[in-house]
């Protein structure tokens, strides 16, 4: 450790574990002296203890874009389109020092094709605690909004929470799971804090980002990707523009999900609709070779094919995607490795 290194923890120990009463007795005229070197100290370096502990600075938040890149590209799979949005949408807006409205993504597709782990990834590039920081927010429907009767109470809390949390820190980030499985007009408290407003009662929303996960929409990014493949045209010629606007008007219209007729859509406040399509047992041999590396083992190809083929695909006969993407696989190189 470096001798300004040592000098730091030592005064940090001094100030916050009560180290002093551990080297009693001392005198006071070296009390005095350590306490007039302390002052000293913290003139000089006066955000010093913002290194030791979470705070909304860039030192705790500032994006890595090499990082985002590198992770996209070498660890989510069969998502060209999706690593696109991401990567251009959350660079664009990290790098705007004075953005219009918040960022408002919307990720939509089957279960096991990437969703969550892609909102890991943008907070593990954003915040330098990643998921684990005070200023990343899950919000899981079943878990926080289970009942339809509390609707109003949910709306009020919501409203809340965000406020407080954004007054706290304004580069704060809010993930919604299950927006599929959510109450239908509950999300709408929340579109002023996500429209093109300065500021709300003092408060400035407009450094945000707000991640909605959904299976919502699912059917059709399948269809078209059975289409493609039915033509015999590759999965990386499928666009965004293929799949945009029927995504956009299933989740708009889908009477059981949270984004039903939705104001947040109404006024165009989501910025990117971005659609996961289904995975091919490529893709989950690849998922099984990159869990594998994450567990510390020596990635098998074998393995990684057994594992891949004994997960269920559809269409039935032809066995194209996987049923559950690669939500499956870390349970299942447990039983193989």
């Amino acid at each position: 450790m470096k001798p300004g290194k040592q000098h730091v923890l030592f005064l940090w120990l001094l100030v916050c574990s009560g180290v002093t009463r551990a080297i009693e007795p001392i005198s006071t005229t070296i009390a005095v002296g350590m306490a007039a070197t302390l002052t000293a100290f913290l003139a000089t370096y006066p955000n010093i203890f913002n290194y030791f502990h979470e705070c909304c600075r860039p030192e705790w938040i500032s994006l890595n874009r090499t990082g985002l890149q590198v992770d996209l590209e070498n660890k989510l799979f069969g998502q060209h389109i999706a690593s696109r949005i991401i990567l251009k949408a959350v660079n664009g807006f990290m790098s705007n020092s004075n953005p219009k409205k918040p960022l408002v993504l919307s990720l939509h597709g089957w279960t096991g094709t990437g969703k969550n782990f892609v909102s890991q990834l943008i907070a593990e590039n954003i915040y330098r605690e990643g998921m684990d920081s005070s200023f990343v927010h899950v919000f899981t429907s079943t878990l926080h909004f289970p009942h339809k009767s509390q609707i109003d109470t949910y709306k009020s809390q919501l409203q809340q929470w965000i406020k407080g949390n954004i007054t706290n820190c304004e580069r704060s980030m809010f993930i919604f799971d299950e927006m599929d499985k959510m109450h239908p007009g509950l999300i709408d408290s929340i579109k002023p804090y996500l429209d093109y407003y300065e500021k709300l009662d003092g408060v400035s929303y407009r450094k945000a980002i707000f991640i909605f996960l959904s299976n919502t929409g699912g059917d059709s990014i399948i269809q078209t990707a059975l289409d493609f493949w039915q033509e015999g045209r590759n999965r990386e010629e499928i666009e965004l523009k293929d799949l945009e606007t029927s995504l956009s008007l299933s989740v708009f219209n889908n009477k059981q999900g949270g984004f039903f007729q939705t104001s947040l859509i109404d006024k165009n406040l989501v910025d990117f609709f971005v659609p996961f399509l289904p995975l091919e047992y490529q893709h989950v041999v690849q998922c099984a070779m990159a869990e594998m590396k994450a567990k510390g083992l020596q990635p098998r190809w074998e393995i990684a094919d057994m594992v891949a083929k004994d997960l269920v695909y559809f269409p039935k006969s032809e066995r194209v995607f996987s049923v559950k993407g690669c939500k499956t696989i870390e349970s299942k190189l447990d039983y193989y490795t």
